[in-house]
């Protein structure tokens, strides 16, 4: 029998890992005062958000990350999730925002 809680745990704690690590983005461009992309530019995620925005974007994927690690007990497979969680989302952030700033120079 599969432990439902035990799953559930580990999935959340891999989402902490993706929403954790796409604060990290958001917070230092809009720290640095660049304009980035974020869920509520236009088109949403391609054009450029204000560094006000990404900061709130930021804080609000911290916030998400936090309450998700809220159970967190320090199982190593909890830290496995986080680990996989933060590095396939930094990977595909990579990709995404390398892809739309190619797109961006070349308009």
């Amino acid at each position: 029998m599969v432990d439902v809680r035990g799953v559930a745990g580990t999935l959340a704690c891999a989402a902490a890992g993706a929403f954790l690590t796409n604060a990290v983005p958001h917070s230092v461009r809009g720290v640095t005062g660049e304009r980035f992309p974020t869920p509520f530019a236009d088109p949403p995620g391609v054009g450029l958000s204000s560094p006000t925005e990404n900061i709130v974007w930021g804080a609000v994927n911290v916030v998400i990350g936090g309450a998700l690690l809220r159970g967190f007990t320090g199982t190593a497979r909890e830290y496995g999730a986080v680990a996989v969680g933060a590095t396939s989302t930094a990977l595909f952030l990579a990709r995404y925002f390398g892809d739309v700033a190619t797109r961006s120079t070349s308009d």
